[in-house]
């Protein structure tokens, strides 16, 4: 049974006469009439009986008309959904965080795109990069911000956004506070705070050793506001981001002999077709200003 058929079949229950059913579906009369008779074949009855001057609908034809008008109801509606849909008027986002990323370089450009698009719902879940992969190829994100040591692979598409360095956390009173960055090798000994959900962990890890520094693993934690409170407290040091080591009492030294960076990235799935809001997040994403690496570390010694 198509739409156009249920169409014609309510025109003519509305007017009971044929010639005006057709015209008011701006069809012939002969090819409304076939529609009708078409639905009572498929149906197994009669739909309208018709007389010469009394056209009436039928049991059958009663019993299915409330049925067939909310088919017609709710395709009108799934158009105003569709159209509102692609006109960013009442859209939805689903957006992945890599939980390591720190919001204060992201608070200003979400402010800006939902002012852009009001429309658009935008709704974020955090996780590890393995796991919003995994959610971008289901089809359950549409965009994930995240970094890889080793990159992204097929299917994956990569909107690079910014590059941030990785420096040594330590508290105001521990001897690198004052030092402008810290070599690998220095690090031998201390007392290392772990961040579980690190995408860096073992990369960093597999640095010091090559330096010959050997961290002594005092505490590990998932949550980073817990550990940047300990490295507040002088418990240890850690690595971190640049711009997560933003915390009462907590110093950033830039860590070099090697340096390390992430290149903080728009994840897609590469050859999926993009809806609205996505193209409109990523054409945003595009035009952002973002952050560059800081030239200057912490006053020398």
């Amino acid at each position: 049974m198509e739409l156009n058929e249920i169409r014609y079949f309510l025109a003519l229950s509305r007017t009971l006469n044929f010639t005006k059913a057709a015209e008011a579906c701006h069809v012939s009369q002969p090819a409304l009439t076939r529609a009708i008779r078409k639905m009572e074949d498929e149906l197994g009855g009669l739909l309208f009986s018709r007389e010469r001057s009394n056209t009436h609908l039928t049991e059958l034809g009663r019993l299915i008309e409330p049925h067939l008008v909310e088919v017609v109801t709710q395709t009108g509606e799934a158009k105003r959904t569709a159209a509102r849909f692609l006109k960013l008027e009442k859209a939805s986002l689903a957006l992945g965080v890599m939980c390591t990323i720190a919001p204060v370089k992201f608070v200003g450009f979400m402010a800006r795109f939902k002012a852009e698009n009001p429309g658009v719902d935008v709704t974020i879940l955090e996780a590890v990069p393995d796991q919003l992969c995994d959610l971008l190829v289901k089809g359950e994100l549409d965009v994930a911000l995240m970094a890889r040591p080793d990159g992204f692979p097929k299917p994956f598409r990569t909107l690079e956004l910014f590059s941030e360095r990785f420096v040594v956390a330590c508290s105001a009173g521990h001897r690198f506070a004052r030092k402008s960055n810290v070599a690998m090798a220095e690090l031998d000994g201390e007392s290392y705070l772990s961040r579980i959900n690190c995408e860096f962990y073992d990369f960093l890890g597999d640095r010091c050793r090559e330096q010959g520094a050997t961290l002594v693993y005092s505490y590990q934690s998932e949550r980073e506001d817990w550990v940047l409170a300990m490295v507040a407290a002088g418990l240890g040091i850690c690595f971190l981001p640049e711009y997560t080591a933003i915390f009462p009492g907590v110093i950033g030294c830039p860590v070099v002999s090697p340096s390390v960076a992430r290149s903080v990235c728009a994840v897609t799935v590469a050859g999926r077709r993009s809806s609205p809001p996505v193209k409109a997040f990523l054409n945003a994403v595009r035009r952002y200003q973002w952050p560059s690496p800081s030239t200057t570390g912490n006053p020398p010694e």
